[in-house]
Parts: C-alpha cells; sequence; structure tokens
C-alpha cells in the first residue's frame, strides 16, 4: 500500500470490516533510543510483578506479551539501572492497574485509590492486605531513597488525579455514557497516567525542577501536548480490542458519536490532531524562557525525556502483543486493521 494513497478511497470498499492507521511514526522525528539495561532490567521486572500481583493463566501469557520493560527503557534511555528498574516496576504495576480497574466500579476504584495513595505517602509504615498496596510499598520506597520534594510531590499527586478520573470512567462505564470531546480530553489525560510518567523523567535523570518552572505555561503547554500525542495515538492503536468489548472511553468513539463520522473519518481526525500536538510541542519549545545556566541544562533533559515518551511509545505499540496481537510488526508495514468481531454482552 503506498503511504500516498489516501485513506478514504483504500477505505471506500471495506470501512465497516477494516481501518486503516495514520502513519504517526513518520510524523513523530525525535530519535529512538534504548536504554543498554533495558533486557535484564526488563525480565528482572517482569517477574517482580508476576510474583507481587499473583496473575494466573491467561493473565501471565498476556502479561508477557506486554513487553512495558522495553516501553521503559525507550522512555528514559539514560537511567542507571537502579532508576530504570524502579520506573519499569511502576509502569508494569500501572498495565495491570489499568486492566484491574476495568473490573472495578467507583467504589472499588476509590478504595483502591485510597489504599495507594496511603502506600505513596508512606511505603515504610502504611499497613495494606491489597496486592497492588505491597507492590506500591515495594516500588515506591525505592524511589524515595532518591527522588526528590518536588518530584515525589508531583508524583503522587498527579497518581491521584489518575485515580479521580478512574472513578469517574467507571461511573460512566456503568452508565453507558460517552462525554463530550472537551470532557473526554481533560478526563484521558489523567486516566493516561502520563502525569506521573512525567514525574519519573525527573526521578530518572537525578534532578528535581522547582516549582517555579514546572507551573510555567509553557512547561506545561509542552507537558499537555506530550500526553496529548501519547493518549490519542493509544486510543487509536487500542481501538480495535476496545470495540470489541464494547468499552466507549476512547477518543474515536467519542469523535463518531459527537461528530458523526464514520470509523475512519474519525480516525483520521484524529491523526490530524496528533498532528497538530507535535506541532504544539514545537511551537512552545521556541518560546522556552531562560532560568540560567544550571536549570536550563535541567530544563532541556526533562523536554528531551518528553520526546523520549512521544517516539518510544509509538514504536513499542507495535512490538507489545496488547494491541495487535503478535502482527504488530506487520500492521507497522501496511497499517491495515481487521475489524475484531464484538462479544456477546
Amino acid at each position: 500500500m503506498p503511504p500516498t494513497a489516501t485513506y478514504t478511497s483504500i477505505c471506500s470498499d471495506f470501512e465497516t470490516t477494516r481501518f486503516i492507521l495514520p502513519d504517526l511514526i513518520s510524523d513523530c522525528h525525535y530519535p529512538l533510543r534504548l536504554n543498554p539495561n533495558c533486557y535484564p532490567v526488563s525480565r528482572a521486572s517482569e517477574q517482580w510483578l508476576l510474583d507481587g500481583a499473583h496473575l494466573a493463566e491467561p493473565r501471565v501469557t498476556k502479561f508477557m506479551g506486554l513487553h512495558a520493560g522495553e516501553l521503559t527503557a525507550a522512555c528514559y534511555p539514560d537511567a542507571d539501572a537502579f532508576h530504570l528498574r524502579v520506573c519499569s516496576d511502576f509502569i508494569n504495576w500501572l498495565f495491570n492497574m489499568d486492566d484491574w480497574l476495568d473490573e472495578f466500579d467507583a467504589d472499588g476504584t476509590w478504595g483502591m485509590r485510597e489504599c495507594c495513595i496511603s502506600a505513596f505517602r508512606d511505603p515504610i509504615n502504611s499497613q495494606t492486605e491489597k496486592l497492588a498496596g505491597k507492590m506500591c510499598k515495594s516500588y515506591f520506597s525505592r524511589f524515595m531513597q532518591t527522588g526528590g520534594p518536588g518530584c515525589t510531590e508531583r508524583f503522587i499527586h498527579t497518581m491521584d488525579l489518575f485515580f479521580i478520573a478512574a472513578v469517574k470512567q467507571a461511573e460512566d462505564r456503568a452508565t453507558g455514557r460517552v462525554p463530550d470531546l472537551e470532557s473526554y480530553i481533560t478526563m484521558r489525560r489523567d486516566t493516561s497516567a502520563c502525569k506521573p510518567c512525567f514525574a519519573l523523567i525527573e526521578y530518572a535523570a537525578l534532578i528535581d525542577l522547582p516549582d517555579e518552572v514546572m507551573s510555567h505555561p509553557v512547561i506545561m503547554a509542552m507537558e499537555e501536548a506530550t500526553n496529548d500525542l501519547v493518549t490519542w495515538s493509544n486510543d487509536i492503536f487500542s481501538y480495535n480490542v476496545e470495540q470489541s468489548r464494547h468499552d466507549t472511553h476512547n477518543i474515536v468513539v467519542v469523535l463518531m458519536r459527537e461528530q458523526g463520522l464514520n470509523l475512519q473519518g474519525a480516525i483520521d481526525y484524529i491523526d490530524r490532531m496528533c498532528k497538530g500536538s507535535i506541532q504544539r510541542f514545537e511551537d512552545n519549545r521556541d518560546i522556552l524562557p531562560s532560568w540560567g545556566e544550571q536549570l536550563d541544562k535541567q530544563v532541556a533533559i526533562y523536554i528531551e525525556g518528553l520526546q523520549n515518551w512521544m517516539v518510544g511509545s509509538l514504536h513499542w505499540s507495535f512490538d507489545t502483543t496488547r494491541y495487535f496481537g503478535k502482527n504488530g510488526h506487520t500492521i507497522k508495514q501496511d497499517r491495515i486493521i481487521e475489524l475484531l468481531p464484538k462479544r456477546p454482552l
């Protein structure tokens, strides 16, 4: 399939059974790098998750195809082995938390929030019988050995936002409500859990940026643009699996309902939104203020970390089996998605 072919012409004959992915990787020109500690750390972190989460089949097989350690290694390519391991444990835990929360109602999600936030606030002394909480204590006690106070507080605060948004998502799931686009984007920026992952950029680099930097509108705009690119592309990649299980927490569904678009029309619309998010990132880079030589070096490290998240998440999405099974590398080339049948309700 030539990349210059229009999606509309390609899809005109089979839009009800297939759709074409946008070429998001070509739009994201940042260099892809992999942490040299990737594979030993990834395998150790996988074993940590299996031991801590007590997974049983078929979840074990599903988890082993996740390759979250490889995502972590691409997003934190310069971290030493100790800090990469903490990041990898968190990312592995986060994906499993996301799967667990899909099965929880609002009350259950709220209970999980209380357990995990308590573990973050005092990972040494907090008490919990929940496996997820015990795993929080494990990785966050290691995080706190070197994490600066600002970075630590940003992580805890943004994880709280993640759980609060997950409660809202559970309520929408229970009622079958599909939010409007603006409301969805706001909620998705928190359910994505990108924000705590951005706090890990500081942690992994052994920096702790002051609040005057992190609250600056330009930095916040660059974070938001990164979050949007990671999140909206993920919604495209996960749409097929999610539509098969009738999940409506996806920007594809929101756009189809709100703007009357067909499936390919919604995908193409999100493609333009993703391109716009990269442009927003670059536009704000152009007006980045200076805080002095020392801080500017740290800010540059943080911004490179945001870039790593954009490009790393895109490439990883085709390496994991989470979205495309074992066909990721083929789909990365031809970008054709065959719609899965819907599961019985």
